[in-house]
């Protein structure tokens, strides 16, 4: 095998991969065998067909595409190890010269990992940040907390107010005609949750138990039952149940409910250091990023189109993933939003472009610092991930391979390099 090596603009190169004839061979026998039980001739059993026969019948072409599926893959790859090549995209595949007795010829064009210019990175001025916690922002954790804690309590003794959770009959008319769906008994509603149309909700407010209450409301144009969009309707219905949220009272009681201290000061002095500690750590990540896009700014990188077109695939299938995770699937997305596969890979191309930039000048402020990763800072980095997925370091260490265990060595890599650029940024 001789592979000829073409470097192209914007980080493309093109691969010429000649396979001399006896791999050809090999790849023409695989696809017979593969082949031969679906192929009947006039004479032999099904399967029984010698080689030589069917390439009478039907030429050796016949075989070709899979001799040639059987060799590309392990010759492009020995291609890509013996020239130390890093590449960055799905190779394009054009077959130059395939012929049975001659030696199989293809190209690959791929992209490989570009060069950057990486900007400066120490004493990057970033704006200054202010942590303080107010007495405010403790009263937001602690009303949370309440709401968490509210008991559902019936109310008899007062109309209808927003918020209220209300047990309703209700039939609809349209035109004086009942239609169909718009017909409910012991339903639950809560009032401002916008869940019925119009000012449905609304109309309820002030009302009181065992009312009947016509609410007048109107379709929206848009509406999914096509007979009803833009229709005028009238729906009669009766409150059987007003239900209101009742929130503890803030004191050293309810501190002891809810927390292990003894008085609300405790509590609310130990909300303060974790509002605090949150505080700090979200203007950390702002910092990070604001240091990561005036890197970036200040760099000179030009990014191969194949390169960022894989990047925005992946994350495409990471979010399909993501949706599949909360029980929706990607055909119920495109379906509500109008999108499809490829409206939404366009959509992730830019941000695909800011995560592979990043990425880049992080990995070169490493090698510029010369980071490395020592067996220690692995090790530790082994057990936290044990401890996370909450399993046995061994059984961990074993199912992690050589290609996962260099991504995750890069990534503590890029890790040193962001504290780095992120602790030498001056705040002005």
């Amino acid at each position: 095998m001789s592979t000829k090596v073409e470097i192209l603009e914007n980080s493309m190169v093109k691969l010429t991969i000649e396979v001399d004839a006896v791999r050809f061979e090999e790849g023409m026998k695989s696809a017979y065998n593969k082949n031969k039980g679906k192929m009947a001739i006039q004479g032999f059993r099904k399967g029984k067909a010698p080689r030589q026969i069917i390439e009478k019948i039907y030429g050796p072409e016949v075989f070709y595409d899979d001799a040639a599926n059987y060799v590309i893959p392990d010759a492009y790859d020995k291609a890509v190890e013996e020239n130390n090549l890093e590449v960055v995209s799905r190779p394009e595949i054009d077959v130059e010269q395939i012929e049975k007795g001659k030696n199989f010829i293809f190209t690959a064009l791929v992209a490989v990992k570009p060069e950057i210019e990486l900007g400066q990175y120490k004493g990057l001025e970033v704006a200054p940040r202010t942590i303080e916690v107010t007495e405010e922002d403790i009263n937001v954790d602690i009303d949370k907390v309440r709401e968490q804690n509210a008991r559902i309590v019936d109310v008899t003794d007062r109309r209808i107010v927003d918020q209220d959770q209300v047990t309703i009959d209700f039939e609809g008319f349209v035109h004086g005609v009942a239609f169909e769906g718009g017909t409910a008994t012991d339903h639950e509603l809560t009032i401002g949750s916008h869940s019925f149309i119009d000012t449905f909700e609304d109309q309820l407010i002030d009302k009181e138990l065992n009312e009947e209450v016509d609410v007048l409301v109107t379709f929206p144009e848009e509406y999914q039952v096509e007979a009803l969009q833009g229709q005028p309707a009238n729906f009669k219905v009766k409150i059987k149940g007003i239900k209101a949220k009742e929130l503890p009272e803030v004191d050293d009681e309810f501190a002891r409910d809810v927390s292990e201290f003894e008085t609300l000061d405790e509590y609310k002095a130990s909300l303060k250091e974790t509002i605090k500690e949150r505080k700090e750590n979200s203007a950390k990540k702002e910092k990070q990023e604001e240091v990561l896009t005036k890197l970036v700014d200040g760099s000179k990188i030009v990014l191969p189109e194949p390169m960022v077109d894989l990047e925005a695939e992946n994350m495409t299938h990471e979010f399909a993933h993501r949706l599949q995770y909360q029980g929706l699937n990607i055909d119920q997305y495109f379906s509500y939003t109008g999108q499809n596969m490829e409206t939404l890979k366009e959509a992730m191309k830019k941000e695909a472009e800011t995560k592979i930039k990043v990425r880049l000048v992080l990995e070169g402020v490493a090698k510029a610092e010369g980071f490395v990763i020592s067996d220690e800072d692995y090790a530790a980095e082994m057990n936290k991930m044990a401890e996370l997925y909450q399993m046995e370091l061994d059984k961990l260490s074993q199912s992690i391979g050589e290609d996962e265990k260099a991504s995750i060595q890069q990534d503590m890599l890029n890790q040193k390099a962001l504290d780095l650029i992120t602790d030498a940024a001056i705040e002005k």
